[in-house]
């Protein structure tokens, strides 16, 4: 009988030690609003390169690289020489005409001229009037003028140079608003329409950005590339850091979230193991909605919000186990890895 009951005792020991070790978590509402984290270069809103809307020799470069001009500012000019003299003569030929005109007018007045001949010579007038016009239109494409505020990035080409009408002479940074430039993971860009608040840090302070596009198309390390307007003067060139606020959807408080070891498959469908009170484990069917910003499982359906869950241990248990709950992480297990 000493036998039998000694027998007895160590099966329940035995027993009592074949229970599966677990570790447990309980679900969590998922966060309204999550941050993403990029690296980010400030660029100039453009980059310009103005040339002369006509051909000739340079006569003065009036910047150089580097340089900072307002808009109207005088940049450049050719040698006016030959467009000044097609003026001058075109000019004479106006006020000549014009002098005859109104010589003719008086004449179609008193009935001396017909008005056939009258029309005819108000007509010349004014072709020649557009002629003296597009002739001083030329002379004036003999200066360069800066089109809006920047910076000279460079100057191609020098005085006694010829050049033809639309050849770059400098080029100018546009910084009227300068922009922040980041690639965004295809996670992300799912996600663009949650885009909240967005600010970028530089010199320790921080500047709010604003979305000003996506390229829908991936590059070759398949990141999309987004650019957002700044509105302090930072430097063109210079590295930032950027932060994009998510808001969650509507339907965000109802979500719950889990470590993604909590999460295994079972006929195709994923499930989790919930301890009960007996300590037994229960499988349950979850509907996962993805991820969220710190690698949690998504749970949308399944969960209630209370349940303990096994997050280490799942792939070793059956149906109705019972489960001993490890409630720190051993020294052996570091970070609680299984």
């Amino acid at each position: 009988m000493a036998a039998a009951c000694l027998m007895a005792a160590c099966g329940e020991q035995k027993a009592e030690r074949s229970h599966p070790s677990v570790m447990t978590v309980k679900p969590e509402r998922a966060s309204e609003v999550t941050e993403k984290n990029f690296s980010g270069v400030v660029k100039e809103n453009a980059e310009t390169s103005l040339g002369f809307r006509t051909g000739g020799t340079i006569e003065q470069v009036l910047v150089k690289e580097g340089d900072h001009v307002r808009k109207g500012q005088l940049l450049a000019r050719l040698d006016d020489k030959d467009y000044q003299l097609q003026v001058n003569a075109v000019q004479i030929q106006y006020n000549q005409l014009k002098a005859e005109v109104e010589r003719l007018r008086l004449l179609y007045e008193g009935k001396s001229l017909s008005g056939n001949d009258y029309e005819k010579a108000v007509s010349g007038l004014e072709q020649l009037g557009v002629q003296l016009q597009a002739n001083k239109n030329q002379l004036s494409y003999t200066c360069l003028y800066a089109p809006c505020d920047g910076y000279v990035q460079s100057v191609a080409h020098e005085r006694a140079e010829m050049v033809g009408a639309g050849t770059p002479v400098v080029t100018l940074l546009d910084v009227r608003r300068m922009e922040v430039e980041i690639s965004i993971p295809k996670s992300v860009y799912q996600q663009r329409a949650q885009f909240g608040s967005i600010h970028c840090t530089a010199d320790g302070q921080q500047y709010p950005l604003h979305l000003i596009n996506i390229v829908p198309k991936a590059n070759n390390s398949q990141l999309y590339t987004a650019r957002l307007s700044l509105d302090s003067k930072l430097t063109a060139g210079q590295s930032v850091d950027v932060v994009i606020n998510l808001t969650s959807s509507p339907s965000a408080s109802e979500q719950l979230t889990l470590p993604l070891s909590a999460i295994f498959e079972s006929e195709g469908k994923n499930c989790v193991w919930v301890v009960g009170q007996d300590s037994t484990v229960t499988a349950k069917t979850v509907t996962v909605a993805g991820t969220d910003a710190n690698g949690r499982a998504v749970v949308t359906a399944g969960l209630q919000g209370g349940e303990t869950v096994v997050r280490a241990g799942v792939h070793a248990l059956h149906e109705k186990d019972r489960v001993r709950i490890i409630s720190e992480d051993s020294k052996t297990n570091v970070g609680g890895l299984i």
